[in-house]
């Protein structure tokens, strides 16, 4: 058992599992276990032309709409839209950051796994609640100084479909999931969008489904004529995913996409070392791919709390062999954080001014384009 939980708990980031026989062996008494233990699937369908089916929307007030008091005196506009895909909120009562690092009780956290649901129930209100207050306030409303933010909710897949990502079940889940997302996205173009730049912004599990999304709607599509820039952050990207949407290489480059993966300088992760480099990973805090490391005095700022930025405090550089992006924290976080490696749930609160900024910037540039 502690042979598996070890494993699983180094795959939440987002890697695939060994392909040695032993991980496989594993993945597949860990599937057993979840599929055989799994409560059925419960809850409605959505309908996205229902307000209750989005996290955030311009036609209703929600979290995303937030403003920081440090920002109450800023100029923001409404010249594009985002489509933002939120991370996994559907885990039960684990923390997150628990289960990306070392020191939890991993074996009560598989225990309870082992009986949910594959999918959120979208009536769940302790689920919608943990994506509204995590990812909808300190992620979504990054954008909304430049931008009219959607967020549908969506059947997420539940964490412990990436402990086992390659399974049947998994991939059933992943793609109810992805479903739903779908739907929500037609359903803007065909009702909000009339012709407007779009940006797709994601987190983690919201990353793996914007990739798909991506493909199927941007690239080498008449759509990718309306792409800014898709920010697929926290999950891993190789370096072909895409046949004509580029990694963005400036901060004003348009029609592409950046990403990057945060851990604390020095960190080594085993299952990012089997990725032999083959990862796109963009510094925000220059918007390029250059593996040179920048110092704090480049940073915009950090959110601490969501009335709380931190300019200059942190520093950060690609490590050229990972590719996954290195960075050290500010002074003044807790020692909770402090001990972290991955710092997977900061990938956004650790840029977030960087971001905020970045994405006007984009926009700017698009729209001087299209004159």
């Amino acid at each position: 058992m502690r042979s598996i939980l070890l494993v699983m708990s180094l795959v939440l980031a987002g890697y695939s599992l060994s392909v040695a026989q032993r991980g496989r062996l594993l993945q597949r008494y860990a599937e057993q276990r979840f599929t055989r233990d799994a409560a059925p699937n419960t809850g409605p369908v959505p309908d996205y032309s229902k307000l209750t089916y989005w996290a955030a929307s311009p036609d209703k007030p929600d979290p995303g709409d937030s403003i920081p008091l440090f920002l109450k005196g800023e100029q923001r506009t409404s010249r594009a839209d985002v489509f933002f895909i939120h991370p996994t909120s559907y885990i039960g009562d684990g923390d997150e950051n628990e289960i990306l690092n070392p020191g939890s009780n991993r074996r009560d956290l598989f225990e309870a796994m082992q009986h949910t649901a594959w999918n959120a129930d979208l009536t769940d209100t302790a689920v919608n609640r943990r994506t509204d207050s995590r990812a909808i306030l300190y992620q979504a409303s990054v954008f909304n100084g430049s931008a009219r933010v959607f967020a549908p909710r969506y059947r997420q897949a539940n964490i412990k479909a990436f402990f086992v990502r390659d399974s049947p079940s998994a991939q059933k889940a992943f793609d109810l999931a992805y479903g739903d997302i779908k739907a929500a996205f037609a359903y803007y173009l065909a009702h909000a969008n009339q012709g407007r730049p779009i940006i797709i912004a994601s987190h983690s599990q919201g990353t793996m489904h914007a990739i798909r999304l991506l493909r199927e709607f941007f690239d080498g599509k008449p759509l990718q004529q309306q792409l800014v820039c898709a920010y697929l952050i926290g999950y891993h990207i190789p370096v072909n995913t895409f046949a004509h949407i580029p990694v963005g290489s400036a901060p004003t480059a348009t029609g592409c996409f950046v990403g990057w993966r945060s851990y604390q300088k020095g960190a080594n992760p085993r299952l990012v070392a089997q990725e032999n480099g083959n990862s796109v990973c963009v510094n925000p805090l220059t918007w390029t791919t250059a593996t040179d490391w920048v110092s704090r005095e480049q940073h915009a700022g950090a959110l601490l709390r969501f009335n709380l930025v931190v300019p200059q405090s942190i520093s950060a550089g690609i490590e050229p062999a990972s590719k996954i992006l290195w960075v050290t924290l500010p002074d003044k976080v807790g020692e909770r954080i402090g001990k972290m490696e991955n710092l997977h749930t900061l990938d956004y609160n650790l840029f977030w001014m960087d971001i905020r900024h970045n994405v006007k910037a984009r926009i700017d540039a698009y729209l001087a384009q299209q004159r």
